[in-house]
């Protein structure tokens, strides 16, 4: 079996379980070693043993950077007694660093695998701090042998012609986790909220769009209640001066706390119409490149996408013929978009989506056991790079579903 050593930024992420489990289900045995920025009960998973490196904060680069020195100082206290890994994954680039220390930990040998979905506007800026992050990127995963990103734009826009790494990228699309050993299900439920008012838009997932959380607010009084957000999920405390105070005060907003991923995605998703897939966090950059979580979990259970125009997600969206897509980033454009919704065109764009293929939004038991394969091979591939210029990923094809591994 496969001993992976996975290397997380933050332990009480979501989006972590959601990969460990992934990786369980694929025939890999896991150790999970990171830091803590919060506690998320809800983010543990039975039988994985769990090595705390230290404690960041969200937003605090600098502290962020002392505590990964800190946590390659202890390596060898915290995880020296574990049994050598096959594979290390490092998620984000500050696990990039331990990465090259726990290696060396375990005989210089390890093959190291970098994950990365997220491009920080930092790696992004054209001075100093900018090149020194790209270089320290590059010199950090200069022994990686994969990357795996989750938005063909990623390499497109950043790991081609910007990075140093020369990793081989995969791309493993952020889909819903089932693992379930019963028959593939129908993707849609069937099961709407009543198709008319109040239409109900969700915002599930990490709520870190200040801009977002503004503009959906105002449109919902623009509506006078003809439209209800519902929020879930965990706000990002740094990108808001109050979160809970802000949505209390709004007539038409509700934040329900919280939610497992991928166990509690139907009912959060039966109760909502319309997915917020927009996110202005890094707007023009990575929130222009990202294909989000919520883009395939609201389309997994037949609900209606709303896009921004000029995005990946946009794309996405028009490859297929499906979703909204918002042509101005205001109350006013989403109300020309929306405003005058009939529970007909409602249904329309509904079946647009139960017709795409179910595989387009889940990543199933098989794709779990090919990840882990593409994994233990590299315990027996010779350690060659391949050149940064023959980086490639797939572009979206709607008659194409692809995994994006080889």
């Amino acid at each position: 079996m496969l001993q992976i050593l996975y290397l997380a930024q933050d332990l009480a992420d979501p989006a972590v379980r959601r990969r460990t489990l992934a990786l369980i289900s694929g025939g890999a045995r896991i150790t999970l070693a990171g830091f803590r920025r919060s506690d998320n009960p809800l983010a543990a998973i039975e039988g994985v043993m769990s090595v705390a490196l230290g404690k960041t904060a969200d937003g605090r680069f600098l502290q962020r950077i002392g505590a990964v020195a800190g946590a390659c100082l202890s390596l060898n206290r915290k995880l020296g007694h574990l049994r050598k890994p096959d594979v290390i994954i490092a998620r984000n680039l500050e696990m990039l660093a331990v990465a090259r220390r726990a290696a060396a930990l375990f005989g210089g040998d390890v093959p190291i695998v970098y994950e990365c979905l997220d491009i920080h506007r930092l790696m992004l800026r054209d001075d100093m701090i900018g090149r020194a992050l790209r270089a320290a990127e590059g010199s950090l995963g200069r022994d990686a042998r994969l990357l795996i990103t989750s938005s063909p734009a990623f390499v497109e826009h950043y790991f081609r012609p910007l990075s140093h790494l020369e990793a081989t990228p995969i791309l493993i699309e952020n889909k819903v986790l089932e693992i379930s050993d019963a028959k593939e299900a129908a993707h849609g439920t069937g099961i709407y909220p009543p198709r008319a008012t109040p239409w109900k838009i969700g915002w599930f997932g990490a709520l870190r769009c200040s801009k977002s959380l503004a503009l959906l607010a105002e449109f919902s009084r623009k509506m006078e209640g003809r439209f209800e957000i519902v929020l879930r999920g965990r706000p990002a405390r740094s990108e808001f001066d109050d979160f809970e105070g802000f949505v209390q005060l709004e007539p038409f907003m509700h934040f329900g706390g919280a939610y497992r991923n991928p166990e509690d995605l139907l009912e959060i998703y039966g109760g909502v119409h319309f997915t917020w897939a927009i996110d202005f966090f890094e707007e023009g950059q990575n929130s222009a490149w990202l294909l989000p979580n919520r883009l395939y979990e609201g389309c997994r259970y037949g609900r209606v996408p709303i896009a921004m125009r000029g995005t990946e997600t946009a794309r996405f969206l028009s490859a297929r013929n499906i979703g909204l897509v918002l042509e101005e980033a205001s109350a006013e454009g989403l109300a020309a978009l929306v405003g005058a919704m009939t529970p007909d065109r409602f249904t329309d764009a509904a079946a647009r989506i139960e017709q795409c293929h179910a595989t387009t939004w889940v990543f199933n038991r098989a794709d779990c056991e090919v990840l882990v394969q593409r994994l233990a091979a590299l315990t027996r591939e010779p350690h060659a790079f391949a050149p940064a210029s023959a980086m490639t990923a797939p572009r979206h094809n709607a008659r194409h579903n692809e995994s994006g591994m080889p």
